[in-house]
């Protein structure tokens, strides 16, 4: 049970600039490498993240990231921008990106056909493409995973007391858990925008969840970073 004088400030951090974003942003429905590494300007946004999270004071109780390669990178990235790089983290493969190993590296021209277009609108979340995850599993893992390790853990609400965790992690994951904090229409789980790094907070206490900013990424702007439609990888 929440204690009644516990609170926890979540930052959603969204992984820096993937070689696969390049990819996706360019026409693939997924990319080729599904685990694919920052780039040169990702590696960069991860360190301005952390700068910024240092500029406005911000210390984390438990930070975590995906195990993929390019969140691993942007926590190590944003713990040396901080200016404590060699603080640990623990990684999770709960939290990892959503799975289509068919759509790697084909063009979403190619995948998307007028078929699938109807079935994705029809289906919404539950939509499964080939041997993929739907968004909805995608929601379940990564909701399971945060119930387990804090939200029903009592070793992390059932004590007074204030906690900052931050968590990194990917486009579509996150997009699938912020419906499930936030419980909107399932048409909306894909229409906002997560750029690369962006903080989105939350806070959660014994009443449940209050958003405070979503897709915040103005720690970029220095880069020349633009806001790009989508979530993906």
């Amino acid at each position: 049970m929440t204690h009644p004088d516990f609170m926890a400030d979540f930052f959603f951090i969204r992984h820096g600039e993937s070689e696969s974003n390049l990819t996706v942003h360019g026409g693939l429905a997924a990319g080729l490498n599904f685990d694919a590494p920052l780039t040169d300007r990702g590696h960069k946004q991860a360190f301005a993240v952390g700068e910024r999270l240092a500029a406005e004071g911000r210390t984390f109780d438990r930070i975590y990231s995906s195990s993929m390669v390019r969140t691993v990178q942007t926590t190590q990235g944003m713990l040396q921008g901080m200016g404590i790089g060699e603080t640990a983290f623990e990684q999770s493969g709960d939290i990892i990106e959503r799975q289509v190993p068919e759509w790697r590296g084909r063009p979403v021209t190619e995948v998307h056909t007028p078929e699938v277009k109807l079935l994705m609108a029809e289906s919404g979340k539950w939509f499964k493409p080939g041997d993929g995850e739907s968004h909805r599993e995608v929601e379940r893992r990564f909701s399971n995973w945060l119930e387990d390790e804090l939200l029903f853990n009592n070793d992390f609400v059932g004590r007074p007391g204030r906690q900052r965790v931050a968590i990194v992690s990917h486009g579509l994951a996150l997009q699938a858990l912020f419906h499930y904090i936030m419980g909107f229409n399932d048409g909306l789980v894909g229409r906002f925008p997560l750029n690369n790094t962006s903080i989105s907070r939350f806070r959660f206490n014994n009443l449940g969840w209050f958003p405070i900013s979503i897709n915040d990424a103005t720690h970029t702007e220095a880069l020349g970073d633009i806001l790009r439609e989508g979530g993906r990888s």
